[in-house]
């Protein structure tokens, strides 16, 4: 399967690539800064482009059977609004479904729609003033997503960290569930790998975590 990773150079998305490709895929590795990406694979096409841009959305998504959304902001830009999330899913959906490609697994956060309400009372002063730009504008992306006609499922990790990650975590679907918690990277990436070819999880919206 040819699988579009958008945010593929650094964090999940990097993570996602090199976990997609030692599951057997072809990976096309969409970032603005694809050449930079320290991976060399037969099976991994780097593609430079603007994941707000209609024109290079479109051309990456040929040949395309899945994606994989995992776009990130830069800490400086948590201190203004935050509409890279909504404003690149608003470029993708509609190019998606014009090319036929239903698959889509995106990545928001803990925090992001309707699991913010369980967001204990400590975490929730530090949780807005820090993160709550970007997660109102994830919490858009959810409302997108879902509205679309897409094989969507869409992933919500806690507290991300470095590290190899120990390949067990939580997956936590029902509002009783949810919690915040800690969570690698890898492990993310490793789960968003598992769901190209599992529809356990079409039309959810998992909380990951590790316990």
């Amino acid at each position: 399967m040819t699988v579009l990773v958008i945010g593929a150079s650094r964090g999940i998305g990097r993570d996602t690539v090199r976990a997609t490709l030692k599951a057997g895929h072809r990976v096309r590795a969409f970032a603005r800064s694809a050449d930079s990406l320290p991976i060399r694979h037969p099976n991994l096409e780097r593609w430079r482009g603007d994941a707000l841009n209609p024109d290079d959305v479109a051309a990456a998504l040929v040949g395309v059977q899945t994606v994989i959304q995992t776009l990130g902001v830069s800490a400086r830009a948590l201190m203004e609004p935050v509409t890279l999330f909504s404003e690149a899913t608003r470029v993708l959906l509609p190019a998606m479904e014009h090319q036929g490609v239903r698959r889509l697994i995106t990545v928001t956060g803990f925090g992001a729609g309707d699991c913010r309400s369980a967001i204990s009372c400590p975490q929730r002063v530090p949780f807005r003033l820090l993160l709550g730009r970007a997660y109102d504008d994830k919490s858009v992306q959810e409302e997108l997503i879902k509205a679309s006609a897409l094989d969507w499922t869409i992933v919500r990790p806690g507290i991300l960290v470095g590290g190899p990650g120990f390949g067990r975590y939580a997956v936590l679907t029902e509002p009783h569930e949810w919690r915040n918690g800690v969570i690698a990277r890898r492990d993310v990436a490793r789960f968003l790998v598992r769901q190209i070819t599992d529809t356990t999880h079409i039309h959810k919206a998992p909380v990951l975590v590790w316990g």
